[in-house]
């Protein structure tokens, strides 16, 4: 796998990329629909032009979600939008531990606190119910005002999906508490196995109290063209809201750019091409995350099974003594440990919001593609069996044996029985 410069340590600025890649070359339909806008100058509105609204209209509601037109807002990107919701809601921030990296700083340039709060031990991205209804009395009784609760479905960083069950629950105990919750479901189209997995919106269960985001970089653009959309709640409780996060996006000029714009909408609107493409990629990056986590797992590390996105957390802490002998004993000296020995980068648990003590940390399947050229990532989409690929078996051996080295170290470390 290539080499990649070390992150460093900043809290923000040298913190891992909002979204994980998907390592493979832009659509090329998408790539002539952006090249067919970009001799426009049109001055595009604050929160999204109409064909690009009616396209996330029709996305929504192919997903059971009947939208207005005015209850949407587009932006460059979803922290923008993030930070345009926290701003309009006001008060503290509730997030699952862990969390999205991109998630909390937004709260912090707010001057806000971000509270985390447990989650259960199947899946990340929603609280555990009576985690949440603790933190906000304990919030509440030190005289924090708790206000907004962001969660995620299909999360990163677990890549895990919340069972509806626990959702539910956690759902009714944030309705009683009279929270917003911001659903980030950047993730939502990139499940693993979609006819196994059940995902359900929060949007389904409190239509009231719930904003959806999505940020299209998670499925259907690629990283560096930054577009997003979110859906507001109807009723008069989202019409405020809405015209409150558009007074924040003017504020801070957040429009998305012409020929951005023009590619969003095409692929929102689910093209052939685009679902073609979506379903290869989910499929091949399953492949690749299930073969991550069993590299991992047999090399005694702990991770839940990868069920959407590209990537995959790892719990080290079993490794610990062999990671202490190499002088790792936080999860900031795994980020660089890890780094430079997959030659890819591998942000620490830290970022996400866990413990720095704690060995965890997420590795991205896309950089099991670094090594290839374009036209054999191409051929990865194409290939029924992507793993016996040359250059992704031998990214699969050099990751296999950075993990069993640190395996083998950690048993000649145990304590003879």
């Amino acid at each position: 796998m290539r080499r990649t410069d070390r992150e460093g340590q900043g809290p923000v600025r040298y913190g891992p990329s909002a979204l994980p890649d998907d390592g493979l070359p832009v659509l090329p339909e998408l790539s002539a629909v952006l090249a067919g806008a970009a001799g426009r100058i049109r001055d595009r509105p604050i929160g999204g032009c109409p064909e690009l609204l009616d396209a996330a209209g029709g996305y929504w509601l192919r997903r059971g979600l009947a939208t207005r037109p005015d209850r949407l807002a587009a932006a460059p990107g979803a922290p923008a939008l993030l930070l345009a919701l926290t701003a309009a809601l006001g008060g503290d921030v509730l997030v699952p531990r862990p969390c999205a990296a991109w998630w909390a700083p937004y709260a912090r340039l707010l001057g806000r606190p971000a509270f985390p709060v447990a989650t259960p031990a199947e899946s990340g991205g929603v609280p555990d119910p009576y985690a949440l209804l603790e933190t906000v009395r304990r919030v509440r009784a030190e005289g924090g005002d708790p206000r907004l609760l962001v969660l995620s479905v299909a999360d990163d960083p677990t890549a895990t999906v919340a069972p509806p069950e626990v959702l539910h629950e956690t759902v009714e105990a944030a309705a009683g508490e009279g929270l917003h919750l911001v659903s980030d479901e950047t993730w939502r189209d990139t499940v693993h196995a979609p006819h196994e997995t059940v995902l359900v919106s929060p949007a389904e269960m409190l239509p009231e109290r719930v904003t959806v985001v999505t940020d299209l970089a998670g499925a259907l653009l690629p990283g560096g063209w930054p577009a997003a959309v979110a859906r507001f709640p109807g009723g008069a409780t989202g019409a405020a809201l809405h015209a409150r996060v558009l007074d924040v996006l003017t504020a801070l000029d957040a429009r998305i750019a012409e020929p951005v714009a023009a590619a969003a909408a095409w692929a929102l609107d689910e093209p052939d091409p685009v679902t073609a493409r979506l379903t290869a990629t989910v499929r091949l990056h399953a492949h690749l995350a299930r073969a991550a986590h069993a590299a991992v797992v047999a090399a005694g590390a702990l991770a839940r099974p990868p069920q959407a996105g590209r990537h995959l957390y790892a719990d080290l802490g079993p490794l610990r003594p062999a990671l202490t002998a190499r002088g790792v004993g936080d999860a900031q000296e795994l980020e660089e440990f890890l780094g430079a020995r997959l030659g890819a980068p591998a942000p620490g648990g830290q970022r996400f919001g866990d413990d720095l003590g704690a060995l965890r940390v997420r590795l991205s399947t896309a950089a099991l593609l670094d090594d290839a050229t374009d036209e054999e990532r191409t051929r990865c989409l194409q290939s029924p069996e992507p793993l016996e690929l040359p250059y992704v078996r031998a990214a699969l051996i050099s990751m296999k044996s950075v993990f069993d080295d640190l395996r083998d170290d950690a048993q000649r470390w145990e304590h003879p029985r």
